[in-house]
């Protein structure tokens, strides 16, 4: 059965996902949808589809399937339209900015008894599932330590920050997502700092670009998670597996994976410059996993919850940013 979806949002991450479905034999692009035209033809230039309004692609029965890739502020409103026209769904994370709309968003997912996968892509990573392997296997033995660094290239726009909900809540909520994916349990405490060290008008926008966090999970493992909107020398994407045996790490990405040694000494190609590149596989992957759990009906990973402890643990951090101490979760 090939699943045809239809993407709301032609703006960067829908443009990723459109090329991500024309590589997935499992899944066809029904239809896109953006308000500015322009982003939407894009899409349709490359990967012949049609350009549909919301209510048309809700009120099409061939459409089973939609990937809400709009602004966040759009996505909880728009799961629950999708959700009442009986579409699967997979949403970009966050569901919302604010615990309370999250939970009416999934009350009506759960009331429909709708398909709801939220897009924390980085559980698709081949290097990222290498390590939870091994925490699973006892190749490291017990796990003890866990460590993420998750570096932008570059400072976003203002716009774009004063809409984002903050660094927790827009960056590090994957970093999150991953511990918790990682370890398999969830984190009972969150102590964070936080400042704008990139830029001191981030600070004036209501946020931070600057970010180090430190968790404790219900059975005592630390994690710590080193975040910043500024890494002049690329997309900086590691994570560090420590346990009583050993150590297992996955090491940042370049697009082409040489080296070179000479009389001046050892080089190698830059890193990727952002997500789009570093993780195409990855989106690949969780749109490919998406088409099977509808195709063979089983439960969607990451779901709903997963995007609210994500935020849970988000909001843990602002309240300890403030409070100078750790902060309990949930």
């Amino acid at each position: 059965m090939t699943v045809r979806m239809a993407i709301l949002g032609a703006g960067r991450i829908g443009q990723v996902h459109a090329r991500a479905l024309a590589q997935i034999p499992e899944a066809e692009l029904a239809a896109i949808h953006d308000p500015v035209l322009d982003g939407a033809l894009k899409v349709a230039e490359h990967t012949p589809t049609a350009i549909l309004e919301i209510d048309e692609i809700l009120a099409d029965d061939s459409i089973t399937a939609v990937a809400i890739c709009t602004p966040t502020s759009f996505h909880a409103d728009q799961i629950e339209a999708c959700a009442k026209a009986g579409k699967a769904i997979f949403c970009e994370k966050p569901i919302a900015l604010e615990r309370d709309r999250v939970q009416q968003a999934l009350a009506v997912v759960e009331q429909t008894k709708t398909s709801l996968m939220l897009g924390f892509n980085r559980r698709f990573d081949l290097n990222f599932q290498a390590l939870k392997q091994a925490a699973e296997d006892g190749s490291i033995g017990a796990v003890e330590q866990l460590t993420i660094i998750s570096r932008d290239p570059g400072l976003p726009p203002a716009e774009y920050i004063k809409s984002s909900g903050g660094i927790f809540r827009d960056m590090t909520i994957h970093d999150f997502d991953m511990a918790r994916f990682l370890l398999g349990e969830e984190m009972t405490s969150v102590y964070a700092t936080a400042g704008a060290l990139v830029d001191p008008a981030v600070r004036d926008l209501g946020d931070y670009d600057t970010a180090s966090i430190v968790m404790t999970s219900e059975s005592g493992k630390q994690i710590t998670i080193l975040n910043s909107r500024r890494a002049s020398y690329g997309y900086d994407q590691r994570i560090e597996l420590h346990g009583s045996k050993g150590m297992i790490a996955a090491e940042n990405h370049r697009p082409i994976a040489v080296e070179l040694a000479t009389e001046d000494g050892f080089t190698r190609p830059p890193l990727h410059d952002f997500f789009m590149t570093r993780y195409t596989a990855a989106y690949q992957a969780e749109l490919a996993a998406f088409a099977k759990a509808l195709t063979d009906g089983t439960p969607m990973q990451p779901n709903g919850t997963d995007g609210l402890r994500a935020l849970d643990l988000a909001l843990a951090a602002e309240a300890s940013v403030i409070s100078g101490r750790a902060e309990p979760v949930g």
